[in-house]
Protein backbone atom coordinates (compact mmCIF):
# COMPACT_ATOMS: atom_id res chain seq x y z
CA UNK A 1 0.00 0.00 0.00
CA UNK A 2 0.91 3.30 -1.10
CA UNK A 3 1.07 6.61 0.71
CA UNK A 4 0.92 9.84 -0.70
CA UNK A 5 2.23 13.28 1.54
CA UNK A 6 0.44 16.28 1.14
CA UNK A 7 3.26 19.05 0.55
CA UNK A 8 1.53 22.20 2.70
CA UNK A 9 1.37 25.14 0.71
CA UNK A 10 4.18 27.68 0.75
CA UNK A 11 3.05 30.77 2.39
CA UNK A 12 3.34 33.82 0.60
CA UNK A 13 6.23 35.88 0.48
CA UNK A 14 6.41 38.66 2.77
CA UNK A 15 6.51 42.05 1.32
CA UNK A 16 9.77 43.69 1.96
CA UNK A 17 10.19 45.59 5.27
CA UNK A 18 10.36 48.71 3.75
CA UNK A 19 7.87 49.01 1.28
CA UNK A 20 5.98 47.28 4.54
CA UNK A 21 6.88 50.70 6.75
CA UNK A 22 6.02 52.94 3.52
CA UNK A 23 2.72 51.89 3.18
CA UNK A 24 1.65 51.65 6.55
CA UNK A 25 2.98 55.14 6.97
CA UNK A 26 0.96 56.14 4.03
CA UNK A 27 -2.37 54.53 5.20
CA UNK A 28 -2.00 56.01 8.57
CA UNK A 29 -1.84 59.69 6.87
CA UNK A 30 -3.80 58.65 4.01
CA UNK A 31 -6.19 62.06 4.01
CA UNK A 32 -3.48 64.12 4.52
CA UNK A 33 -1.13 62.39 1.64
CA UNK A 34 -4.38 62.06 -0.39
CA UNK A 35 -4.78 66.01 -0.38
CA UNK A 36 -1.71 66.92 -1.28
CA UNK A 37 -1.55 64.01 -4.20
CA UNK A 38 -4.49 65.96 -5.78
CA UNK A 39 -3.15 69.28 -5.25
CA UNK A 40 -0.26 68.15 -7.23
CA UNK A 41 -2.20 66.12 -9.80
CA UNK A 42 -4.57 69.24 -10.10
CA UNK A 43 -1.23 71.44 -10.40
CA UNK A 44 0.29 69.03 -13.35
CA UNK A 45 -3.60 68.90 -15.00
CA UNK A 46 -4.05 72.50 -15.41
CA UNK A 47 -0.46 73.18 -16.43
CA UNK A 48 -1.06 70.98 -19.02
CA UNK A 49 -4.25 72.32 -19.79
CA UNK A 50 -3.63 75.98 -19.82
CA UNK A 51 -0.23 75.39 -22.04
CA UNK A 52 2.31 76.36 -19.04
CA UNK A 53 -0.24 79.49 -18.32
CA UNK A 54 -0.65 78.38 -14.84
CA UNK A 55 3.08 77.74 -13.42
CA UNK A 56 4.24 81.37 -14.64
CA UNK A 57 5.99 83.55 -12.36
CA UNK A 58 3.65 86.66 -12.85
CA UNK A 59 0.64 83.40 -12.15
CA UNK A 60 2.01 81.65 -9.46
CA UNK A 61 2.76 85.06 -7.21
CA UNK A 62 -1.12 85.80 -8.07
CA UNK A 63 -2.20 82.68 -7.25
CA UNK A 64 -0.54 83.47 -3.69
CA UNK A 65 -2.13 86.90 -3.22
CA UNK A 66 -5.53 86.27 -4.35
CA UNK A 67 -5.85 83.37 -2.46
CA UNK A 68 -3.90 84.96 0.93
CA UNK A 69 -7.28 85.99 3.03
CA UNK A 70 -8.69 82.43 2.25
CA UNK A 71 -5.88 80.94 3.27
CA UNK A 72 -5.20 83.12 6.48
CA UNK A 73 -9.27 82.49 7.54
CA UNK A 74 -8.59 78.73 6.92
CA UNK A 75 -6.21 78.58 9.49
CA UNK A 76 -8.00 79.89 12.25
CA UNK A 77 -11.56 77.84 10.73
CA UNK A 78 -9.09 74.64 10.99
CA UNK A 79 -8.65 75.37 14.55
CA UNK A 80 -12.34 76.66 15.05
CA UNK A 81 -13.50 72.85 13.51
CA UNK A 82 -10.91 71.09 15.31
CA UNK A 83 -11.92 72.41 18.76
CA UNK A 84 -15.49 71.22 17.95
CA UNK A 85 -16.79 74.58 16.81
CA UNK A 86 -17.95 76.69 13.43
CA UNK A 87 -17.75 80.19 12.71
CA UNK A 88 -19.93 81.35 10.56
CA UNK A 89 -19.43 85.09 11.19
CA UNK A 90 -16.07 85.37 9.33
CA UNK A 91 -17.19 86.36 6.19
CA UNK A 92 -19.22 89.70 7.55
CA UNK A 93 -16.13 90.24 10.06
CA UNK A 94 -13.50 90.68 7.10
CA UNK A 95 -16.43 93.17 5.91
CA UNK A 96 -16.17 94.90 8.73
CA UNK A 97 -13.20 95.31 9.79
CA UNK A 98 -12.56 96.38 6.56
CA UNK A 99 -14.54 99.32 6.76
CA UNK A 100 -13.33 100.38 10.34
CA UNK A 101 -9.97 100.48 8.38
CA UNK A 102 -11.20 102.66 5.74
CA UNK A 103 -12.75 104.86 8.08
CA UNK A 104 -9.70 105.08 10.19
CA UNK A 105 -7.01 105.73 7.34
CA UNK A 106 -9.54 107.21 4.81
CA UNK A 107 -11.64 109.55 6.80
CA UNK A 108 -9.61 110.42 9.78
CA UNK A 109 -6.16 110.44 8.03
CA UNK A 110 -4.66 107.60 10.61
CA UNK A 111 -0.91 106.23 9.68
CA UNK A 112 -1.88 102.69 8.57
CA UNK A 113 0.43 100.64 11.18
CA UNK A 114 -1.68 101.79 14.23
CA UNK A 115 -4.71 101.82 11.93
CA UNK A 116 -3.96 98.11 11.34
CA UNK A 117 -3.17 97.36 14.91
CA UNK A 118 -6.64 98.65 15.88
CA UNK A 119 -7.74 96.73 13.32
CA UNK A 120 -6.66 93.45 14.88
CA UNK A 121 -7.90 94.46 18.42
CA UNK A 122 -11.37 94.96 16.87
CA UNK A 123 -11.15 91.08 15.10
CA UNK A 124 -10.09 90.32 18.97
CA UNK A 125 -12.87 92.07 20.24
CA UNK A 126 -15.11 90.53 18.22
CA UNK A 127 -13.67 87.16 18.51
CA UNK A 128 -13.84 87.64 22.71
CA UNK A 129 -17.46 88.74 22.52
CA UNK A 130 -18.54 85.55 20.36
CA UNK A 131 -16.58 83.49 22.58
CA UNK A 132 -17.82 84.47 26.09
CA UNK A 133 -21.78 83.38 24.47
CA UNK A 134 -20.10 80.04 23.27
CA UNK A 135 -17.76 79.18 25.86
CA UNK A 136 -19.22 81.02 29.31
CA UNK A 137 -22.93 80.75 28.58
CA UNK A 138 -23.21 77.54 26.53
CA UNK A 139 -24.84 78.63 23.45
CA UNK A 140 -24.02 76.76 19.84
CA UNK A 141 -21.65 78.35 18.19
CA UNK A 142 -23.57 77.78 15.26
CA UNK A 143 -26.02 79.85 16.87
CA UNK A 144 -24.16 82.66 18.20
CA UNK A 145 -21.52 83.15 15.08
CA UNK A 146 -25.19 82.95 12.65
CA UNK A 147 -25.90 86.13 15.00
CA UNK A 148 -22.80 87.42 14.31
CA UNK A 149 -22.38 87.61 10.51
CA UNK A 150 -25.87 89.10 10.55
CA UNK A 151 -24.45 91.73 13.20
CA UNK A 152 -21.53 92.12 11.34
CA UNK A 153 -22.55 92.56 8.16
CA UNK A 154 -24.88 95.56 9.03
CA UNK A 155 -22.72 97.05 11.13
CA UNK A 156 -20.51 97.42 7.49
CA UNK A 157 -23.51 98.99 5.99
CA UNK A 158 -24.07 101.37 8.98
CA UNK A 159 -19.98 102.15 8.98
CA UNK A 160 -19.95 102.99 5.14
CA UNK A 161 -23.14 104.00 4.66
CA UNK A 162 -23.96 101.86 1.18
CA UNK A 163 -20.54 103.30 -0.69
CA UNK A 164 -17.07 102.58 -0.70
CA UNK A 165 -14.14 104.50 1.36
CA UNK A 166 -10.93 104.72 -1.08
CA UNK A 167 -7.82 105.15 -1.66
CA UNK A 168 -5.79 103.45 1.01
CA UNK A 169 -2.04 104.37 1.84
CA UNK A 170 1.22 102.55 -0.21
CA UNK A 171 1.99 101.05 2.65
CA UNK A 172 -1.34 99.32 3.80
CA UNK A 173 -1.52 98.51 0.16
CA UNK A 174 1.82 96.79 0.14
CA UNK A 175 0.55 94.17 2.35
CA UNK A 176 -1.56 92.46 0.08
CA UNK A 177 0.03 93.17 -3.80
CA UNK A 178 3.77 94.51 -2.21
CA UNK A 179 6.78 92.47 -2.64
CA UNK A 180 10.34 92.01 -0.81
CA UNK A 181 12.30 94.79 -2.20
CA UNK A 182 15.46 93.72 -4.41
CA UNK A 183 19.09 94.01 -2.70
CA UNK A 184 22.14 93.09 -3.36
CA UNK A 185 24.12 92.97 -6.93
CA UNK A 186 21.63 92.55 -10.58
CA UNK A 187 20.93 88.79 -11.32
CA UNK A 188 18.50 87.15 -13.24
CA UNK A 189 16.81 86.56 -9.70
CA UNK A 190 15.52 88.16 -6.93
CA UNK A 191 18.39 87.99 -4.04
CA UNK A 192 16.38 88.03 -1.13
CA UNK A 193 14.16 85.27 -2.41
CA UNK A 194 16.90 82.96 -2.84
CA UNK A 195 18.33 83.82 0.47
CA UNK A 196 14.95 83.27 2.23
CA UNK A 197 14.72 79.75 -0.18
CA UNK A 198 18.11 78.51 0.55
CA UNK A 199 17.03 79.21 4.50
CA UNK A 200 13.90 77.50 3.89
CA UNK A 201 15.60 74.35 2.45
CA UNK A 202 18.55 74.27 5.59
CA UNK A 203 15.33 74.45 8.12
CA UNK A 204 13.23 71.82 6.35
CA UNK A 205 16.48 69.08 6.40
CA UNK A 206 17.27 70.09 9.81
CA UNK A 207 14.07 70.07 10.83
CA UNK A 208 13.81 66.28 8.95
CA UNK A 209 16.93 64.79 10.54
CA UNK A 210 15.98 66.20 13.93
CA UNK A 211 12.66 64.30 13.60
CA UNK A 212 14.39 61.21 12.29
CA UNK A 213 16.94 61.35 15.40
CA UNK A 214 13.96 61.50 18.07
CA UNK A 215 12.36 58.62 16.18
CA UNK A 216 15.62 56.34 16.59
CA UNK A 217 15.90 57.76 20.25
CA UNK A 218 12.33 55.94 21.16
CA UNK A 219 13.25 53.13 18.69
CA UNK A 220 10.25 53.94 16.79
CA UNK A 221 9.75 52.61 12.91
CA UNK A 222 11.59 55.05 10.72
CA UNK A 223 11.85 54.82 7.03
CA UNK A 224 14.90 53.09 5.67
CA UNK A 225 17.89 55.26 4.49
CA UNK A 226 17.29 55.22 0.91
CA UNK A 227 13.69 56.12 1.45
CA UNK A 228 14.51 59.15 3.88
CA UNK A 229 16.97 60.29 1.41
CA UNK A 230 14.93 60.00 -1.05
CA UNK A 231 12.04 61.97 0.57
CA UNK A 232 14.17 64.68 1.58
CA UNK A 233 15.49 64.89 -2.01
CA UNK A 234 12.37 65.28 -3.45
CA UNK A 235 11.07 68.15 -0.78
CA UNK A 236 14.17 70.26 -1.89
CA UNK A 237 13.43 69.99 -5.44
CA UNK A 238 9.85 71.22 -4.63
CA UNK A 239 11.38 74.05 -2.18
CA UNK A 240 14.32 75.03 -5.31
CA UNK A 241 11.39 75.03 -7.81
CA UNK A 242 9.03 77.11 -6.00
CA UNK A 243 12.03 79.71 -4.90
CA UNK A 244 13.23 80.03 -8.48
CA UNK A 245 9.50 80.61 -9.37
CA UNK A 246 9.53 83.32 -7.39
CA UNK A 247 12.42 84.58 -7.65
CA UNK A 248 12.22 84.90 -11.62
CA UNK A 249 9.37 87.05 -11.17
CA UNK A 250 9.49 89.98 -8.42
CA UNK A 251 9.86 88.09 -5.60
CA UNK A 252 8.51 86.89 -2.18
CA UNK A 253 5.11 88.41 -2.19
CA UNK A 254 4.69 90.39 1.45
CA UNK A 255 1.68 88.77 2.23
CA UNK A 256 3.54 85.02 1.69
CA UNK A 257 6.00 86.06 4.65
CA UNK A 258 2.63 86.98 6.73
CA UNK A 259 1.18 83.80 5.80
CA UNK A 260 4.21 81.40 6.23
CA UNK A 261 5.07 82.87 9.77
CA UNK A 262 1.58 82.38 11.14
CA UNK A 263 1.50 78.31 9.49
CA UNK A 264 4.79 78.32 11.73
CA UNK A 265 3.34 79.51 14.77
CA UNK A 266 0.25 78.09 14.48
CA UNK A 267 1.44 74.69 13.48
CA UNK A 268 4.06 74.66 16.08
CA UNK A 269 1.17 75.84 18.77
CA UNK A 270 -0.94 72.68 17.70
CA UNK A 271 1.81 70.25 17.69
CA UNK A 272 3.94 71.41 20.54
CA UNK A 273 2.26 73.45 22.89
CA UNK A 274 -0.01 72.41 25.67
CA UNK A 275 -2.91 74.56 24.32
CA UNK A 276 -2.81 72.84 21.19
CA UNK A 277 -3.27 69.44 22.51
CA UNK A 278 -5.75 70.58 24.86
CA UNK A 279 -7.20 71.82 21.72
CA UNK A 280 -6.89 68.36 19.85
CA UNK A 281 -8.73 66.63 23.31
CA UNK A 282 -11.46 69.29 22.92
CA UNK A 283 -12.56 68.50 20.00
CA UNK A 284 -12.36 64.45 20.43
CA UNK A 285 -13.43 63.91 23.63
CA UNK A 286 -15.01 67.03 25.49
CA UNK A 287 -16.16 64.76 28.59
CA UNK A 288 -12.57 62.67 28.75
CA UNK A 289 -10.85 66.53 28.20
CA UNK A 290 -12.55 67.97 31.12
CA UNK A 291 -11.89 65.04 33.50
CA UNK A 292 -8.67 65.46 32.49
CA UNK A 293 -8.23 68.81 34.02
CA UNK A 294 -8.61 70.77 30.82
CA UNK A 295 -10.03 74.17 30.53
CA UNK A 296 -12.64 73.89 28.39
CA UNK A 297 -14.06 77.06 29.09
CA UNK A 298 -11.03 79.11 28.69
CA UNK A 299 -9.76 76.74 25.33
CA UNK A 300 -13.16 77.86 23.57
CA UNK A 301 -12.43 81.34 24.16
CA UNK A 302 -8.84 81.56 23.03
CA UNK A 303 -9.90 79.70 20.20
CA UNK A 304 -12.22 82.37 18.84
CA UNK A 305 -10.15 85.35 19.73
CA UNK A 306 -7.87 83.89 17.55
CA UNK A 307 -10.05 83.10 14.89
CA UNK A 308 -11.58 87.10 15.24
CA UNK A 309 -7.66 88.24 14.65
CA UNK A 310 -7.35 86.11 11.68
CA UNK A 311 -10.49 87.43 10.15
CA UNK A 312 -9.59 90.63 10.85
CA UNK A 313 -5.88 90.52 9.43
CA UNK A 314 -7.98 88.76 6.39
CA UNK A 315 -10.28 91.69 6.37
CA UNK A 316 -6.94 94.19 6.27
CA UNK A 317 -5.81 91.76 3.38
CA UNK A 318 -8.59 92.14 1.22
CA UNK A 319 -9.02 95.45 1.87
CA UNK A 320 -5.62 96.39 0.77
CA UNK A 321 -5.77 94.47 -2.01
CA UNK A 322 -8.92 96.34 -3.37
CA UNK A 323 -7.63 99.17 -2.10
CA UNK A 324 -11.17 100.15 -1.02
CA UNK A 325 -13.48 99.39 2.27
CA UNK A 326 -16.55 97.81 0.54
CA UNK A 327 -20.02 97.42 1.97
CA UNK A 328 -19.62 93.82 -0.21
CA UNK A 329 -16.35 92.91 1.08
CA UNK A 330 -16.18 88.99 2.26
CA UNK A 331 -19.13 87.68 0.87
CA UNK A 332 -19.07 83.60 1.31
CA UNK A 333 -15.53 83.68 2.45
CA UNK A 334 -16.65 81.72 5.23
CA UNK A 335 -18.11 79.12 2.72
CA UNK A 336 -14.60 79.12 1.45
CA UNK A 337 -12.05 78.85 4.69
CA UNK A 338 -15.10 76.06 5.62
CA UNK A 339 -14.35 73.97 2.36
CA UNK A 340 -10.87 74.56 2.94
CA UNK A 341 -10.60 72.68 6.20
CA UNK A 342 -12.55 70.17 5.32
CA UNK A 343 -10.86 69.54 2.26
CA UNK A 344 -7.79 69.90 4.18
CA UNK A 345 -8.48 67.30 6.27
CA UNK A 346 -10.99 68.64 9.47
CA UNK A 347 -13.37 66.81 10.38
CA UNK A 348 -17.43 67.63 11.28
CA UNK A 349 -17.10 65.30 14.65
CA UNK A 350 -13.17 67.95 15.99
CA UNK A 351 -10.59 66.45 16.82
CA UNK A 352 -8.77 65.91 13.61
CA UNK A 353 -6.73 68.17 10.77
CA UNK A 354 -3.73 70.40 10.78
CA UNK A 355 -2.93 74.29 10.13
CA UNK A 356 -0.62 73.03 7.19
CA UNK A 357 -3.93 71.04 5.86
CA UNK A 358 -6.22 73.61 5.61
CA UNK A 359 -3.45 75.41 3.94
CA UNK A 360 -3.45 72.32 1.07
CA UNK A 361 -7.36 72.47 1.14
CA UNK A 362 -7.13 76.55 0.53
CA UNK A 363 -4.67 75.65 -2.46
CA UNK A 364 -6.76 73.08 -4.04
CA UNK A 365 -9.44 75.32 -4.03
CA UNK A 366 -7.43 78.16 -5.20
CA UNK A 367 -5.56 76.41 -7.85
CA UNK A 368 -9.30 75.36 -8.97
CA UNK A 369 -10.56 78.73 -9.20
CA UNK A 370 -7.69 79.91 -11.00
CA UNK A 371 -7.47 76.78 -13.67
CA UNK A 372 -10.75 76.68 -14.53
CA UNK A 373 -10.65 80.78 -14.88
CA UNK A 374 -7.75 80.61 -17.53
CA UNK A 375 -8.92 77.64 -19.31
CA UNK A 376 -12.61 79.94 -19.92
CA UNK A 377 -15.03 77.85 -17.55
CA UNK A 378 -17.94 79.76 -16.62
CA UNK A 379 -18.70 81.17 -12.78
CA UNK A 380 -21.46 78.53 -13.18
CA UNK A 381 -19.45 75.21 -13.58
CA UNK A 382 -16.69 76.12 -11.16
CA UNK A 383 -19.61 76.46 -8.64
CA UNK A 384 -21.03 72.86 -9.71
CA UNK A 385 -17.38 71.90 -9.51
CA UNK A 386 -16.29 73.15 -6.22
CA UNK A 387 -19.18 71.75 -4.69
CA UNK A 388 -18.57 68.06 -6.17
CA UNK A 389 -14.91 68.43 -4.70
CA UNK A 390 -15.65 69.64 -1.26
CA UNK A 391 -18.47 66.62 -1.35
CA UNK A 392 -15.89 63.95 -2.43
CA UNK A 393 -13.50 65.30 0.41
CA UNK A 394 -16.06 64.80 3.00
CA UNK A 395 -16.96 61.41 1.25
CA UNK A 396 -13.78 60.41 1.75
CA UNK A 397 -13.49 60.89 5.05
CA UNK A 398 -16.61 59.39 5.96
CA UNK A 399 -15.32 56.28 4.65
CA UNK A 400 -11.63 56.38 5.92
CA UNK A 401 -13.36 56.17 9.57
CA UNK A 402 -15.67 53.20 8.59
CA UNK A 403 -12.19 51.72 7.55
CA UNK A 404 -10.49 52.52 10.88
CA UNK A 405 -13.58 51.29 12.49
CA UNK A 406 -13.51 47.82 10.45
Amino acid sequence: MTTTTTTPPEDPPAAPPALTLLFHSARANLRQYGMLIALVFLVGLFQIWTDGTLLLPNNVSNLIQQNSYILILAMGMMIVIIAGHIDLSVGSLVAFVGAMAAVLMVQHGLPWIPALLLSLLIGAVAGAWQGFFIAYLGIPSFIVTLAGMLLFRGATQIVLAGRSLAPFPDGFQDLAKGFLPEVGPYTQYHNPTLALGLCAVVLLLLREGRQRSRQLALALDVLPTGLWVARCTALTAAVVAFTLTLASFHGVPVVMLVMGGLLLALGHVMRHAVVGRHVYALGGNKAAAQLSGVKDKRITFGVFVTMGVLAALAGCVYAARLNAGTPQAGLNFELEAIAASFIGGASMSGGVGTVMGAVIGGLVLGVLNNGMSLVGIGTDYQQVIKGLVLLAAVGFDVWNKRRAGR
